[in-house]
């Protein structure tokens, strides 16, 4: 479901449950075909080097393949976006394919450790949307853990941003971000140092997640 321009909210306002605001540029792309209709996107002309707006207070930029061969001012596309969105959480979404993986490992260091953003690979425009339909949704979903005294206070957004990696859930989640308090520190945790939190199997998978050359 689509809403038209003249019925986009605010670029400061955060879209209701269900709803995402999208950049304009996007309308038509390979990457809107393949949202499955479970989420609304807002079209917004306003949103300056952001692709995404969430209802989850978070705001991604889709960093392409062709953006990465080319070699175009993309680097300073995502410096923009986290001087200019330092109150959200910023998400920068990546294509990891065949073409594009010579230049992924430099991109994520440039990403994670230089401006301390998250970066969450995909393979396709395809996985980007299904990533981003649950991105959506995981945030309705009630947190049992908000509600609880913990040792350390979970930031509600990592937490969720945690469980979309594959074959991790609400326990693991937890597990994770008492040992690791950010998706920076599990990024560069090493498979000994994760297989001490959530076990051999899910270790590999995390790893396999942030480092492989092909998800």
């Amino acid at each position: 479901m689509d809403l038209k321009p003249s019925t986009a909210v605010s670029v400061n306002a955060v879209p209701p449950y269900g709803h995402l605001i999208i950049s304009s540029k996007w309308r038509g792309s390979t990457l809107v075909q393949h949202f499955k209709g479970s989420v609304s996107l807002i079209y917004e002309e306003e949103l300056g080097v952001v692709d995404i707006h969430l209802s989850n207070r978070s705001c991604i930029l889709y960093v392409s393949e062709s953006d990465q061969i080319a070699g175009t001012d993309y680097k300073r596309k995502i410096v923009r976006f986290r001087n200019s969105n330092s109150k959200l959480q910023g998400i920068v979404l990546v294509e990891k394919t065949r073409l594009s993986e010579q230049y992924f490992s430099g991109l994520q260091k440039f990403v994670v450790l230089e401006l301390g953003l998250t970066l969450l690979p995909v393979s396709s425009p395809a996985e980007a949307a299904q990533l981003i339909e649950r991105m959506v949704h995981v945030e309705g979903k009630e947190n049992p853990f908000r509600k609880r005294s913990m040792s350390r206070l979970l930031d509600p957004v990592v937490f969720d941003m945690v469980q979309l990696i594959p074959g991790v859930g609400k326990v693991k989640a937890v597990a994770l971000l008492e040992q690791f308090p950010s998706v920076y520190e599990i990024n560069n945790a090493s498979v000994q140092e994760l297989e001490s939190v959530v076990g051999h199997s899910a270790a590999q998978r995390i790893w396999s997640f942030f480092h492989s050359p092909f998800n």
